[in-house]
């Protein structure tokens, strides 16, 4: 086979970059090993940014119900810091809610379901079992039932997971946080349903934390303290976590119907770099750490959605040269960010007394409005600010925009509405140059000129929104033109995203 970019792996994190990158008209190709989606229990959470950012690409439609948007400020309070409840999650009142819980599986197939309707080939039961770069592309074989596979692409990326085939063959090398504690996840019935409630149980010797399931069943996840089990690396019984339950409980529990049995730790690894030339790594595969505050899912759909516009621009030629290596600048340090908080959380999760003055004093602080603000923006990733890519940057530059009511001339939209179309978009508010930067603006056929009414909270002339969110330009720093040309080159009116365009392929 012969393709643009072919992604190694096809969780949410893959199928959601080859859904992206078909609806831009770049020919793609998944290999994934699994016949069909996982139906073990996976991560159910997404935060706020994920949410939002998804939103923006036309994503998500029918897991909100009317009304999610714009009534009242977003707000969940249902959440957690280092098992300490109280943990508020806003996000503003135009935005999505800030907490969305949908099972990963339902994700993976809504992906899919887009991904093989823009066009994307997706060859499960196929896993990858080499990867080898060249000059002008990258080469991948795949073994199936019916024999192996050669596929040759421009690009390919790596969203193979932790044990990434990819990250290992390419020989990118990580930082990695050894495992210090030993953790047990499965689905089990108890002989005696009172002895487990459903919540966070800490204990002198570790952690419960219990869920109902529709099954009738409970969801346990344990968490010791102690050190890492010897035998880690073997698949778990139900005896060993019915000895583990009634330790860190300290009582006998009695339970039986075992179900997706597992293990993991607090291993934690940032891969060096996100590039080795033409292959890529997202998700997992890139970064891994302890999985706490539900941030796993959400981290790896961002980095996605930070990649996705980039490669397909890179691929069909409308890219600024180095536009790709702001990826791994944007999405290492967020993923260091993620790793050093789940280390954090997991400080003040350990059974020392002597801690325990310390989890009062962030109980109080989750308690206080302030102080939960900053947790939340953290766990949410809705502080994060991109490291500016000129000299003198404006002060809006690297700043997510958040959905604002637009009077345009074509009638009433939002920013919301005006980035589902995946272009990036010249907000002018009829300030003076106003039609000097639609001049300038002119030579980008990909960019979606919006002329709209002043819109008092951005106290703003004009605006540059990359196709994620995020602002790229505005007055006060470097030109437009400087802008534009890094991020894509030097503008044509042709190239395949035009016709793309054009084909309505992307609106």
């Amino acid at each position: 086979m012969q393709t643009q970019v072919v992604v190694v792996g096809g969780g949410p994190v893959g199928m959601f970059l080859a859904c992206e990158l078909a609806e831009y008209g770049v020919r793609t190709v998944v290999i994934e090993a699994e016949n069909a989606v996982s139906q073990r229990p996976k991560a159910t959470t997404l935060h706020a940014r994920t949410v939002q950012c998804l939103v923006r690409r036309g994503h998500l439609e029918g897991l909100f119900t009317a009304g999610d948007f714009g009534t009242a400020s977003q707000a969940s309070n249902s959440f957690h810091f280092a098992g300490i409840p109280g943990l508020s999650v806003s996000a503003p009142a135009s935005e999505p809610e800030a907490i969305l819980k949908c099972p990963q599986d339902e994700l993976e197939r809504l992906f899919e379901r887009r991904a093989r309707a823009a066009g994307a080939r997706i060859l499960r039961g196929h896993r990858a079992v080499e990867v080898r770069q060249e000059p002008g592309g990258v080469h991948v074989t795949a073994e199936s039932p019916s024999g192996r596979v050669s596929c040759a692409a421009d690009y390919l990326v790596g969203a193979d997971g932790a044990r990434s085939m990819v990250r290992q063959q390419t020989s990118i090398t990580s930082r990695t946080y050894p495992a210090t504690v030993s953790a047990m996840a499965g689905d089990v019935r108890l002989d005696e349903p009172d002895t487990l409630r459903p919540g966070w149980h800490r204990t002198p010797r570790g952690w419960l934390v219990v869920k109902d399931t529709p099954s009738r069943a409970i969801r346990l996840r344990t968490l010791n303290c102690s050190g890492t089990h010897n035998m880690r690396h073997q698949p778990l019984t139900l005896q060993e976590l019915q000895r583990e339950v009634s330790w860190i409980a300290g009582r006998d529990i009695a339970m039986t119907s075992p179900r997706w049995l597992s293990r993991f730790s607090d291993f934690s690894r940032l891969a060096d770099s996100y590039r080795a030339g033409r292959i890529l790594l997202a998700g997992d595969a890139a970064h891994l750490h302890f999985p706490i505050g539900g941030q796993g899912l959400s981290t790896g759909l961002l980095d996605a959605v930070d990649l996705s516009w980039k490669l397909a621009f890179t691929v069909l030629g409308t890219a600024g040269g180095t536009l790709l290596d702001t990826y791994d600048r944007e999405r290492r340090p967020a993923a260091q960010r993620v790793i050093d908080n789940t280390r954090a959380q997991l400080a003040l999760m350990r059974p020392d007394p002597e801690l325990d003055p310390l989890r009062t004093l962030f109980a109080e602080l989750l308690a206080k409005a302030g102080g939960s603000g900053v947790l939340g923006s953290m766990i949410s990733a809705q502080d994060t600010i991109l490291p500016a890519r000129t000299e003198n940057a404006s002060r809006w530059e690297g700043r997510f925009l958040h959905n604002v009511a637009l009077t345009t001339r074509e009638g009433h939209n939002d920013v919301i509405g005006l980035l589902r179309a995946r272009r990036p978009l010249l907000l002018l508010f009829g300030g003076r140059g106003s039609s000097h930067l639609e001049q300038t603006a002119k030579r980008y056929a990909l960019l979606r000129v919006v002329h709209a009414a002043p819109v008092p909270e951005l106290a703003c002339d004009a605006l540059l929104v990359r196709p994620d969110g995020y602002i790229a330009w505005a007055p006060g720093g470097e030109s437009l033109r400087s802008t534009l040309a890094a991020y894509f080159g030097a503008g044509t009116r042709d190239g395949d995203l035009v016709k793309s365009v054009s084909a309505g392929r992307i609106h």
